[in-house]
């Protein structure tokens, strides 16, 4: 493959957005405009089916002061979507349409910002490509705030997201202590598979305002030893902060939170709503105490004014790299990050991983992060998210109030 290839780029989000998603489609766009043999830089409208309905933003007519301020900008600018390509070994009808857009404005590099999915996506367009004969270069760009992508140290949006539960942990915890009678508080936090985000409860406990118990989904939950955890603390002190998965699950495999629960097994009616409520449910009619289940949802993942500047700083450098790699001739990979320390300071670099590895495998947190009862975390896995937490960013406002990107959004004719 010729190191010097000629042509446009498109950039594409996709999957559940993040607080600095944006900081790392800013990386790829900024440094796509002022590389020379990028002849011209697109955005999907809506990731990968913007490219199949032809629907490409001409990144190139947006304002340098509108596009900066994409690194403090919340979401996906650019739109998302959820759509699964078939095996185009099976149906190749949308890679022959993407090839076909590809041609149609020159397209020889795609960056393709996302998790585990996208990163399939890119790995199934990268190898059509090259059996069709087109030269295109393809990098993944990793996002997602349940840091679950294989072989690399951290992803861009964890650490932020980690900040905002911590933060929040320790304003529920101040506001659930303010009575002379007690309460029992249920936090829901994201991660269907990974516990890395309901485990960041755990750094509100460095400010004194840290969770009691948590319960991560790399182990089975056990509903009896749930709730004399919780009713032995309550009864200790008076009141008791729980922090819990939304994926932790049962030994059978089968989810909490899509469990029924029934009159005769002494838990009440059955409850459809969601994990907090469903266990605050439980835990009333066990304890008898005042119980509160409070979700988190989106909050977490589009907190951008608690966000972490390490993590901005972090995102607009995959960005940067993914472009910076694919003019020098690679392609077919995901930028990941390692970490070393150096005089005793954080220190976060890039590596290259293969998509196919990224795509196909779940990284979760290590058992031995996980204390003995299975109802908190150890201090390696504080070590590990505290420096990724680092940093209050300059949020540019208006009236006091965010100032977020106003992209022109210009459509290609």
């Amino acid at each position: 493959m010729e190191k010097t290839l000629r042509g446009a780029c498109v950039i594409g989000q996709s999957g559940g957005p993040t607080s600095v998603i944006n900081a790392s489609a800013y990386g790829v766009i900024r440094t796509a405009l002022d590389t020379d043999c990028i002849t011209k830089v697109y955005g999907a409208a809506h990731g990968i089916k913007g490219v199949l309905e032809d629907k490409l933003y001409d990144m190139g007519e947006e304002d340098a002061y509108e596009l900066s301020l994409l690194m403090n900008t919340p979401s996906s600018e650019l739109g998302s979507c959820r759509y699964k390509m078939a095996d185009p070994e099976k149906d190749d009808t949308d890679y022959k349409r993407i090839l076909e857009i590809f041609k149609k404005y020159d397209v020889r590099y795609f960056f393709y910002n996302g998790g585990n999915d996208s990163m399939d996506t890119c790995d199934k367009i990268s190898r059509f490509m090259e059996k069709s004969g087109y030269e295109c270069r393809v990098m993944g760009v990793p996002k997602t705030i349940d840091n679950d992508l294989y072989n690399t140290d951290h992803c861009p949006g964890f650490g932020s997201a980690a900040k905002y539960i911590a933060t929040s942990c320790a304003e529920v915890y101040k506001d659930a202590h303010v009575y002379d009678t007690g309460m029992i508080v249920i936090i829901e936090i994201m991660g269907r598979h990974a516990g890395w985000l309901a485990a960041s409860a755990a750094l509100a406990g460095l400010v004194g305002c840290g969770p009691d118990l948590i319960y991560l989904p790399e182990t089975d939950f056990d509903m009896d030893k749930f709730l004399a955890d919780a009713s032995r603390i309550y009864k200790e002190k008076g009141n008791c902060i729980v922090a819990v998965s939304e994926g932790i699950h049962y030994a059978d495999g089968s989810f909490v939170s899509e469990a029924k629960t029934s009159a005769t097994d002494g838990f009440g009616h059955a409850q459809l709503g969601g994990l907090a409520s469903l266990l605050a449910s439980v835990v009333k009619e066990k304890t008898g105490a005042k119980v509160r289940g409070i979700e988190l949802s989106l909050l977490q993942r589009c907190g951008a004014h608690l966000a972490s500047e390490t993590d901005i700083e972090e995102a607009v450098m995959s960005g940067m790299a993914a472009v910076e790699n694919a003019v020098n001739g690679i392609t077919d990979k995901m930028v990941g990050f390692e970490r070393s320390y150096e005089d005793g300071q954080y220190v976060c670099k890039t590596k290259l991983l293969p998509l196919t590895d990224v795509a196909n495998t779940e990284k979760k947190v290590p058992i031995e992060w996980i204390n003995a009862a299975h109802n908190g975390v150890e201090k390696p896995f504080i070590d590990y998210v505290l420096p990724l937490i680092q940093g209050e960013p300059k949020l540019p406002k208006e009236d006091s109030l965010p100032r977020f990107a106003k992209l022109k959004k210009v459509l290609v004719k």
